[in-house]
């Protein structure tokens, strides 16, 4: 028997798509949390979860608390499930222990000074910010949308016991930006339940938080994440509905309208299955995002999504992972996307973390008539987008949302990314071709990876020696391996053709000597990048595809071959198909196998392009490829590998600006690509 979810018995009348009905969403629930609770020995038992090695915590050896904090995690996230469950039936049972005895006991053991198991208190830690703060903010959420799960059910004298030290957590030291939304949520729910607060603090707050939105329905976090969709717009909704519109309307109002305004465009971030997009960091949270889909159905305007459609996508998301019997270890969710991979977390996560995940369980908590719950499904408007592509551009973030008819996937381009990660800095994710990892022997998925050539990096000596007489700084053996952007600007849309620039190098040495302006225009299934290199000395460049994993061992089929004027490169793997046509600007194609870097499978292929410069003064050049991919095993056609008809490169384009280029289509369709001013036109 397989060992992941299945859907028993689909409701195909009211879900002709994923078969999930409410009934399912709460079998699925209980699917979850019977595995969970395999670490739970008797309603006694606190929520312990073994230890993931490798870059999460708590390390070997690490302090009491840090301990102490995974298991609260565990504990606080897990209610993500257990919540809605008891919302829905108080007597829920899970391997014979009632959910809502189990949580409401070891909670208030975790908030009871002096219990074995009870949290240390800020005062008794260094001064600074703890994992504490976030997970007060996951569990009051919940309880400020389903009070009677387990907070109803407490004695005053108990409340009065566990109040001690949830408003010290409460008042205490937060991080600069969505943090502040769990210091927001534990204030507000003791204000509600008539606890003395700090009023002033938790209003500066709210100001803080309100100065971050940028527009579009998009929060700045750090960059421009997923986490302005699940903490901006879902944590912040529900405070709307149970706390804000009463005591801060006016706060609450902006909240409101930005969610009204992300809702125009969150279906375009889902594939047409609802499969949803690797980006960003904290990808073990996964379906967090879909969290916004119930959220729709508490704003005042319930109108704004097709909910068929909204419960297609949400069901379609959750089923993406956990029909996988890899995504498990230990039983509970993997720290990775599909499976346990090392490389793709981050060291703030522990073994809880994944949990997040399981947001869109606060659907559970919307009335059996909610719109979410009696519409048809549907694939709303993938229904009439046919072979085309349709594409969304969101200029506050920077981002470029892209849905291919022809295959079904979804695309996310970035545009204002900060620094070299992965997680960002890729030119496009895909909702059905997950990122891989940087591979500093070039050939890096999705990515122009470059090498420096110039013989002062070689030497290890200051790019500006001549001027200086000095060394500084200036590692050779780091110059060896291949770099990815460093940081990515957005330059806006014109003509319907997407501007970006690629900086290939940090200050002091970036200058203006290291930049690929990134010009792009959209293709069923694909892209045409007409890129334009200003890159000063001599370099080494590649551009790779997305990675291909060997599922069950199986390698990539690669192919390679020349196609009038142009070179072509293809691989396939069952069900996926990928192909690089390069017309200009490149040396070569290859291909190259990766071993840890890709989400899917230990191996992966990778097809790219390559080019090598070794002038001193390297020319402007227009590196002009087709990506694209496709979702089945059928062979391309001749069509397919042909886009362009015809390519006209300009010194001087008609606009007075250096090295553009008219690309005409063979369906007849011509575009002018001009970087005219593209330096002046940067945002991030």
């Amino acid at each position: 028997m397989k060992k992941a979810f299945e859907v028993q018995n689909p409701d195909l009348e009211l879900s002709p798509f994923t078969g999930m009905s409410k009934k399912h969403y709460i079998e699925l629930a209980k699917y979850l949390l019977e595995r969970t609770f395999e670490h739970v020995g008797s309603i006694e038992t606190p929520l312990t979860f073994p230890s993931v090695p490798g870059k999460t915590y708590p390390e070997p050896n690490a302090p009491d608390w840090r301990y102490k904090s995974a298991d609260f995690e565990a504990l606080e996230r897990t209610f993500t499930l257990a919540g809605p469950l008891i919302h829905i039936d108080p007597e829920t049972t899970i391997k014979g222990i009632n959910l809502r005895d189990y949580y409401s006991l070891q909670i208030y053991n975790a908030f009871t000074p002096g219990h074995s198991n009870s949290l240390p208190l800020p005062e008794e830690l260094p001064d600074s910010n703890y994992q504490f703060t976030c997970e007060f903010g996951g569990l009051f959420k919940t309880l400020l949308l389903m009070p009677e799960t387990i907070w109803f059910g407490y004695t005053e004298k108990q409340k009065d016991e566990m109040v001690v030290t949830i408003s010290k957590w409460a008042h205490h030291r937060t991080t600069q930006n969505n943090w502040r939304i769990f210091n927001i949520i534990t204030l507000s729910f003791l204000k509600k339940y008539g606890y003395e607060i700090d009023d002033e603090l938790l209003k500066s707050h709210l100001l803080w938080v309100a100065s971050y939105h940028s527009g579009n329905g998009w929060y700045l976090e750090q960059t421009y994440n997923y986490y302005s969709i699940s903490l901006f717009i879902v944590y912040t909704t529900i405070w709307n509905r149970t706390f804000g519109d009463e005591y801060y309307p006016e706060v609450a109002a902006i909240i409101e309208k930005s969610a009204q305004k992300l809702m125009e465009s969150l279906t375009s971030f889902f594939g047409r299955d609802g499969y949803i997009n690797m980006w960003s960091r904290s990808i073990c949270y996964r379906t967090w995002v879909s969290g916004a889909f119930p959220v729709a159905f508490m704003l005042k305007d319930k109108t704004l999504l097709d909910a068929g459609w909204a419960r297609r996508l949400c069901s379609g998301s959750l089923l993406q992972f956990v029909t996988r019997e890899e995504f498990y270890d230990n039983d509970i969710p993997s720290l990775g996307f599909y499976g346990q991979k090392e490389y793709m977390i981050q060291n703030y996560s522990c073994a809880g973390s994944p949990f997040l995940m399981f947001l869109p369980f606060i659907c559970l908590a919307l009335p059996d008539d909610s719109p979410f719950w009696t519409a048809k499904e549907n694939e709303g408007m993938w229904d009439t987008l046919g072979d085309e592509s349709k594409k969304v551009v969101l200029e506050s973030p920077g981002l470029v949302l892209v849905n291919h008819g022809k295959t079904g996937t979804s695309e996310i381009i970035p545009g204002k990314v900060y620094y070299d990660d992965p997680n960002y800095s890729k030119l496009v994710y895909n909702t059905h071709f997950p990122w891989e990892d940087h591979n500093p022997q070039g050939g890096t998925s999705m990515e122009y990876s470059y090498r420096s050539q110039d013989p002062r990096d070689v030497r290890g000596d200051d790019v500006n020696f001549y001027l200086t007489g000095k060394k500084v700084e200036n590692d050779s053996e780091k110059n060896r391996s291949f770099t990815i952007s460093q940081s990515m600007f957005f330059n806006g849309v014109r003509k319907n053709v997407l501007y970006r620039q690629a900086i290939m190098r940090r200050p002091p040495n970036n200058g203006v000597g290291y930049i690929i302006d990134l010009a792009e225009i959209t293709i069923p299934g694909g892209v045409i990048r007409v890129d334009r290199s200003r890159l000063a000395f001599e370099y080494e460049l590649t551009l790779g595809h997305f990675g291909m994993p060997h599922i069950d061992g199986q390698k990539a089929v690669v192919n390679q071959f020349e196609l009038g004027d142009k070179k072509v490169i293809t691989a396939s793997i069952p069900g996926r198909r990928v192909a690089l046509i390069t017309y200009h600007g490149w040396d070569k194609l290859d291909s190259l196998v990766h071993t840890n870097r890709n989400a899917e499978a230990d191996e992966s292929t990778v097809i790219y392009a390559y080019k090598k410069r070794m002038a001193k003064n390297p020319p402007m050049e227009l590196m002009i490829s087709v990506m694209i991919h496709r979702m089945d095993n059928q062979e391309w056609t001749e069509e397919e590998l042909s886009p362009i008809k015809d390519i006209q490169i300009m010194d001087i384009t008609p606009e007075y600006s250096a090295l553009g280029a008219t690309i005409t289509l063979f369906n007849g369709e011509k575009y002018e690509i001009d970087f005219k001013d593209i330096d002046g036109k940067r945002s991030c």
